[in-house]
């Protein structure tokens, strides 16, 4: 079993920015994919980003891209979330997972194992 533990989130104005942070704790496999989910209110949720056990790899929902910048730091079983140029229709409870089923690239897709409780993130205009 993997425990997440998200923090970092909060309320921000639009053009904001944030950072989430999500430590792994547990039975922490060395060479797992992290990302980042999401789900506003009424709607169902959706994929935010993903990164490989290097780092090498991410991919990003078109909504994010270009604003938002997954990275992990793994001696710290850590990664982050870093959030700019935020909108109202950024807000949203953000989830934490790891490991399952990644594959990046134009046919990316990501099936996760573990989730974490979340943490909500709230855009005003």
């Amino acid at each position: 079993q993997v425990q997440l533990v998200e923090s970092g989130g909060g309320s921000v104005q639009a053009g904001g920015s944030l950072r989430l942070s999500c430590a792994a704790s547990g039975h922490t496999f060395p060479r797992y994919p992290m990302g980042w989910f999401r789900q506003a209110p009424g709607k169902e949720r959706e994929f935010v980003a993903a990164i490989n056990w290097s780092g090498e790899d991410t991919d990003y929902a078109d909504s994010v891209k270009g604003r938002f910048t997954i990275s992990r730091d793994n001696a710290k079983h850590t990664q982050y979330l870093q959030m700019s140029s935020l909108k109202p229709e950024d807000t949203a409870v953000y989830y934490c997972v790891a490991d399952g089923e990644y594959r990046s690239g134009s046919d990316s897709y990501y099936y996760p194992t573990y989730w974490g409780q979340g943490t909500q993130v709230t855009v005003s205009s």
